[in-house]
């Protein structure tokens, strides 16, 4: 499957350069969702996609999730230097695309391509940290990308605020990606030193095309239930296209030589805890996520650039957490602690969530939107690192892409469902304020709740603005209570978790395709680096296999 030559030689030096090369392309996929979220309305307005805003969104989470297994297989296989150029090519050259969009059909189309880079840069990055540091150093490597997409956070909606809002236009929100992708490809051509391989067995491309018709149907599907209603006739086909892609997947999978997503994966234990937790926090943490700003924008009065501010106490829980154990699980190799604790709190912060009330202050949100990043700080990278270190090391690319693959398809499920929820509940009670304080609402220009704008509703002042501002915390608090059975599902997942001991050679080391400088004694283990380059012989399985 490789070609026999000498192997790489690992050391520190070398292993912070490629983890540079990482970063600067992780950099670039994290910053571009938070810009954009910003300035989307105005986005939309100018190229006249308003009643169709929901495909913009759609169409980079569906190519995402598309190819997030074939950047994982095709790294097995193949190898993950020029997968990771071509990903950052991708997202480069659509945002180009994106920035000079004519219309809103061809912004849709470019958002799609950003999204077939943006699925790559997030897989890749995991396993090549996964090829070049062993499992007991993984987490101190993993942390500063956790909390590199939690600071996105913060200074995204301030940056796309600022270019939409100023004489550059909205447009800038992805000029600003190139020079940024240059310089990633940059550093990533001449820094990303990893080996490549030759395959002799033939691609899956059945089970590829199956797997692409079961997330496309999928993501259609719970896009329009939760938009035009889950028992509308378009919503019920996909449904069915969905269960019989699902059934010819299998079928397909089953007799491949070398399948996109190897089955047998699942009957091993860990891994299929870790991907299933993964798939009940993505449902749970997605679903809050996701509404959170709409009622703190709305309660707070502030602009949609503003109210983001106020999730960024949520990033200081993750960046707490995750930075905060990284340095446990290196010295210990214990790692179901924080897993469990990690769901317990999420648990929590959600609970705490559903007392939510109009007058609620700040502060009080403040602290549950922290405990909600402190649970997922301490689950997010641990999740990835347990099915990472369950399976061998030939399969690092296809574990870490199966693990994400079913946390998004769980955050598409969650936000749907959870958004059917609450905008029927807030239909009914923005219908019923807006009633009672008819008179206000007509001189304040709200003449339905599609009208409603936070910049209106706090013009208008009370008692209207109280009223409708009970009607979010009305709507939004008891809906988490929909949450609360599956993260207790989540809760007993984590205490079935068996804890493997970490491995404690790189992936690309228990394969044979590189050496450490000197051998690393289990007890004290040291983070790998890499030197000189070339090709490497066939591999054996990990430590933690």
């Amino acid at each position: 499957m490789t070609t026999a030559a000498p192997p790489l030689v690992l050391t520190r030096r070398r292993i912070n350069i490629i983890f540079s090369a990482l970063v600067a392309g992780m950099l670039m996929a994290a910053l571009d969702q938070t810009i954009v979220s910003t300035s989307m309305p105005t986005i939309v307005g100018d190229l006249g996609g308003v009643s169709h805003m929901a495909w913009v969104t759609t169409a980079y989470l569906l190519a995402t999730t598309l190819v997030m297994p074939v950047y994982g297989k095709l790294g097995d296989l193949f190898g993950r230097r020029t997968l990771f150029l071509v990903a950052i090519g991708l997202f480069t050259v659509a945002s180009v695309g994106a920035a000079l969009a004519p219309s809103f059909g061809w912004f849709v189309v470019w958002r799609g391509v950003q999204g077939l880079g943006g699925g790559g840069l997030m897989i890749l990055s995991q396993a090549i940290i996964a090829d070049i540091v062993p499992a007991r150093e993984r987490a101190r490597y993993m942390a500063p990308i956790g909390a590199l997409f939690g600071l996105s956070a913060v200074a995204g909606p301030l940056i796309g605020g600022f270019f939409t809002d100023s004489s550059l236009g909205w447009e800038w929100c992805f000029w600003v990606n190139v020079p940024v992708g240059l310089a990633a490809f940059a550093i990533g051509w001449f820094a990303l030193t990893l080996p490549k391989r030759r395959n002799t067995t033939p691609l899956d491309i059945a089970g590829i095309i199956a797997l692409s018709a079961v997330t496309t149907c999928l993501v259609l599907a719970t896009d329009l239930g939760g938009s035009e209603g889950w028992t509308a006739p378009w919503t019920l086909a996909l449904g069915a296209g969905f269960v019989v892609a699902v059934v010819v997947f299998v079928l397909v999978e089953r007799r491949a030589v070398e399948p996109v997503v190897p089955l047998q994966l699942f009957t091993n234990p860990t891994f299929a805890v870790a991907t299933a937790l993964g798939l009940a926090v993505g449902l749970g943490m997605f679903s809050a996520i996701a509404f959170l700003p709409t009622y703190l924008q709305m309660s707070s009065g502030q602009s949609a650039t503003v109210s983001g501010l106020l999730l960024v106490p949520m990033t200081a829980g993750i960046i707490v957490t995750i930075q905060g154990t990284a340095g446990f699980i290196a010295r210990t190799g214990r790692y179901k602690v924080f897993t469990v604790a990690g769901v317990a709190t999420i648990l929590a912060a959600i609970v705490w969530m559903t007392q939510l009330t109009g007058d609620t202050s700040l502060w009080t949100i403040g602290a549950m939107v922290f405990t909600l990043g402190a649970g997922l700080g301490l689950i997010m990278q641990n999740v990835v690192l347990a099915a990472q270190n369950a399976v061998p090391a030939t399969q690092l690319g296809v574990a870490t892409s199966t693990n994400n693959y079913f946390r998004e398809v769980g955050a598409t499920l969650g936000v749907a469902v959870f958004g059917t929820l609450f905008t029927t509940r807030l239909a009914e009670r923005l219908g019923t304020a807006l009633s009672a304080n008819a008179e206000q609402a007509v001189t304040a220009g709200i003449l339905s709740p599609d009208s409603l704008t936070p910049a209106a509703v706090d013009a208008a002042g009370d008692p209207l603005r109280s009223a409708v501002v009970f009607a979010y915390a009305d709507a939004l608090a008891p809906v988490f209570w929909y949450l609360v059975p599956i993260l207790v599902v989540a809760l007993v997942l984590a205490f079935f978790l068996r804890e493997i001991p970490l491995a404690t050679e790189a992936g690309m080391v228990a394969r044979g395709e590189a050496v450490t400088e000197e051998p690393t004694p289990a007890a004290e283990v040291q983070p790998v680096v890499v030197v000189e380059r070339d090709g490497m012989p066939a591999g054996r399985p990990s430590a933690g296999e």
